[in-house]
């Protein structure tokens, strides 16, 4: 059990690549507006639709994976390679600072280390941020490269068929189908059980102890195969954060997630 992806705003390191990842699902403009009115020195700004995802189709997902490769360039055009120090943040409990994390992660890179508590954290320091738009010096992008820990609408289907635990991520009522604010339908996939991405960190966004990580899982992280997924593969990734500061490296992500899934439901 290791803590080492979770770094703390008064500790980052000389050398390290920032990236800004902040976001809103209901302005998409709204993070790249807020970087340039603010961001930490030196951090270049990630976009979700734009860079952290490919595009949207009638099945997929509202935000499903780009091609590797063509994630791996843009990285590079922000100077980061695969053994590039990273440190991301957002302002968002990890909700997609953690994407590129795992992304990062998947793709075979060295994974950023993410701002405990997000950029509020970071200001709370009493420092002064910087504005405008950073440009990045370019370097060489690898080639051939794919994403691990990835499962389709049709492994999910084979994961159920063999009673591989499936973990919701979404609220509770969107779970329960109670409410479905995004997505054109209702529920959640059968079978699966629902641990919201909200349940890993505090309110100030930062990563709870190990022991009340633990009580989000709880048996869950006896299973010796699990699939995560939320709306879209974004917030399934703090879970996935999560299980691997546990220990559990191996859990994967259905990156269409519930808007994939029902895109097939008449």
């Amino acid at each position: 059990m290791s803590y080492d992806a979770i770094i703390e705003p008064d500790q980052l390191p000389a050398g390290s690549r920032l990236v800004d990842c902040r976001f809103s699902l209901g302005d998409a403009e709204a993070g790249l507006v807020e970087y340039r009115q603010g961001h930490i020195p030196g951090a270049t700004y990630l976009h979700l639709n734009r860079d952290l995802s490919g595009p949207v189709g009638e099945h997929g997902g509202r935000h499903p994976l780009p091609d590797a490769n063509t994630f791996a360039r843009t990285l590079a055009s922000h100077g980061i390679g695969p053994d590039t120090p990273v440190v991301a943040y957002d302002d968002s409990r990890f909700a997609f600072a953690s994407r590129l994390w795992w992304m990062m992660r998947a793709l075979g890179y060295r994974p950023p280390r993410l701002l405990n508590g997000g950029y509020q954290a970071w200001l709370q320091l009493g420092v002064e941020p910087e504005s405008g738009d950073v440009k990045p010096t370019p370097i060489p992008a690898p080639e051939g490269l794919s994403f691990a820990g990835v499962r389709d609408r049709d492994a999910v289907i084979a994961a159920q068929a063999a009673s591989a635990p499936l973990i919701d991520s979404r609220e509770s009522n969107r779970y329960a189908g109670l409410e479905e604010p995004i997505d054109p339908v209702a529920g959640h996939i059968p079978g699966a059980c629902n641990r919201p991405w909200q349940g890993v960190t505090d309110a100030a966004g930062r990563v709870l102890p190990p022991g009340q990580l633990q009580d989000h899982f709880g048996d869950l992280l006896q299973s010796e195969s699990l699939v995560v997924y939320c709306g879209s593969g974004v917030t399934a990734c703090v879970n996935l954060l999560a299980l691997s500061l546990l220990g559990r490296d191996d859990p994967d992500l259905y990156p269409g997630s519930w808007s994939d899934w029902c895109s097939y439901l008449d």
